[in-house]
């Protein structure tokens, strides 16, 4: 909902900010002072083109701040662009220097006409001759009859399945394209897994098949070593092993005299068992130790082997066994994607499951379409439109996202006239009317919250001006509704009532437009000289009292 609008130096209005409430408005005030501005205003800031002519005579620059309420749809779109959605209330501003140069902001980020665009159709719906006009574009059409027929979850259920039948058609026909290069990729997979497979290399054999190769290319120095350090512990004509033992029995006597040296007798005997401890693994070591050139032989094959195909395949020798899982699962894929047949038998079932659903809601939309065009048709019988007709035309057209056909709403302003596309209604008055009678039958499934008619009771008066009036009055129960008006039948039934005036500016000698919220008794004076013209009487402001009143 709009919570307020501020301009500034636009056309003829020097500065003016006004607080709107929910249900009905109603703008009024005599030809040419400036009734329009307000709106036209209020599309600049909702992404229009700008022009610098709209600045005012003697100004820098316009600008125009409109405050809205948040909606779920608006809180949503906010969130995708990563606008800050914190506060419940979202600000759009536009401002317009001398040089045409127009910058834009929501939520005080700078943001393109177009995204200002997309934000304001979620907000606010302008009905009129200079229509910022939602149900002229095809989608708008065919969500609204969606929307008023609760058909959203079918919808859904129709683009899901044509998009899942279309990416399986685009596989199928890219398999169909690339068979041949398919199969030759698949061979070659084939015969590097089989390659691979044949050498079997194990996770960690590359350290283990080094680790042999180390030890058998150094056998002879690892036994001689060996065989050199266990003679000089064990096997010399002075072993160590004797000559510690023999110090440990000195020192033990000398302990006896002495505790003092028994601390060294005890490390003594524990050098003396550790030495004796590696005396034995020596041994062991020695008889397991043998010069092996067989298998020494094997190793370096193997070791050859596992290297020339990691050279092959340009990875390490400890990757082999990765590369085999990787080649593995690319010839699975191939494999799945080379059978044709089975991808066609997939895509032929998406198609049939989207076209079940497309069909299915096709009979939905022909009925709510017929429906629909019943109840517009009856309204605008009320609104001097006798005889003209309101119908929706299911046009078929390629299977897509959104069905099996294009909605598109027709009218027909007068009896005998031929159903013409909606766009192309000539009369913008007759316009404004056919949206308010499709406004208020689908009240319920339109999510804009505020709807805008801009002169909609152009070239009407009596009482269809009184039928026009309590019908923005009952659709001012679900929404906000503002409303241009020459007539006091439309005026007298709004909740709230603005008055636009044109004056002299103190300040300079060109005239500005001011824009003022009455009073009810301000209200009975201006219903009253939209009845009375010239000169109001006595009778006409009780006539005015009594249309107020009722």
């Amino acid at each position: 909902m709009l919570h307020t609008l501020a301009i500034r130096d636009f056309v003829i209005v020097d500065a003016l900010e006004l607080e709107f409430g929910g249900g009905f408005s109603a703008l009024t005030g005599e030809t040419g002072a400036g009734k329009s501005i307000l709106i036209d205003a209020l599309e600049l800031a909702l992404g229009a083109r700008s022009d610098p002519g709209v600045i005012r005579d003697g100004a820098a620059k316009a600008e125009i701040s409109a405050e809205f309420s948040l909606g779920e749809s608006a809180r949503k779109w906010l969130e995708e662009n990563e606008i800050d959605t914190e506060e419940d209330v979202v600000l759009l501003r536009r401002v317009i220097d001398a040089s045409g140069r127009s910058r834009g902001f929501i939520n005080g980020v700078q943001a393109t006409a177009a995204q200002m665009r997309e934000l304001g159709e979620l907000l606010v719906d302008i009905h009129g001759q200079h229509a910022h006009q939602s149900l002229l574009r095809g989608d708008g059409q065919r969500t609204l009859l969606d929307r008023h027929a609760g058909l959203h979850n079918e919808g859904e259920t129709v683009a899901s399945r044509y998009r899942i039948w279309q990416e399986l058609d685009a596989r199928c026909r890219e398999a169909q394209a690339n068979a041949k290069n398919l199969l030759e990729e698949k061979e070659r997979l084939a015969w590097q897994v089989e390659e691979l497979e044949k050498l079997a290399p194990r996770p960690d054999e590359w350290a283990e098949v080094s680790s042999s190769h180390s030890r058998l290319t150094n056998a002879a120095s690892l036994m001689g070593g060996a065989q050199e350090a266990l003679a000089e512990m064990s096997e010399s004509d002075v072993p160590v092993l004797s000559r510690l033992h023999a110090m440990q029995q000195k020192l033990s006597r000398l302990a006896e005299i002495d505790d003092g040296l028994s601390p060294v007798v005890e490390l003594f005997d524990s050098a003396r068992i550790q030495l004796q401890e590696a005396v034995y693994m020596l041994s062991d070591y020695l008889s397991r130790t043998d010069l092996d050139p067989e298998r020494l032989k094997q190793v370096e094959a193997r070791m050859e082997a596992l290297y020339s195909a990691a050279r092959k395949y340009r990875v390490t020798p400890e990757d082999l066994p990765a590369e085999l899982d990787v080649q593995r699962t690319r010839l699975q894929a191939l494999s799945e994607a080379q059978d044709i047949d089975v991808l066609q038998k997939r895509a032929d079932a998406a198609e049939a499951a989207y076209l079940s659903a497309a069909d299915a809601l096709s009979k939905k939309r022909a009925e709510a379409a017929t429906l629909l065009g019943q109840a517009v048709t009856g309204t605008m019988d009320s609104l001097s439109m006798e005889g003209g007709q309101f119908a929706v035309r299911l046009n078929a057209c390629q299977p897509g996202p959104y069905g099996l056909e294009q909605i598109e709403f027709m009218v027909a302003g007068h009896a005998g006239s031929p159903l013409r596309p909606l766009a192309k209604v000539a009369s913008g008055g007759e316009l404004a009317r056919i949206a308010l009678a499709i406004s208020v039958i689908t009240s319920t499934a339109t999510e804009t919250p505020t709807l805008i008619f801009d002169e909609v009771d152009s070239g009407i008066g009596g009482g269809v001006a009184e039928v026009v009036g309590r019908l923005l009055k009952k659709l001012g129960q679900g929404h906000q509704v503002l409303c241009v008006t020459h007539l006091p039948q439309v005026a007298s039934q709004a909740a709230s009532h603005f008055q636009v005036s044109k004056m002299t500016s103190d300040k300079a000698d060109h005239p500005v437009s001011r824009i003022v919220k009455l009073t009810d008794k301000e209200r009975v004076e201006e219903i009253a000289r939209m009845l009375g013209g010239i000169e109001i009487t006595a009778t006409t402001r009780k006539h005015a009292r009594e249309m107020l009143s009722e």
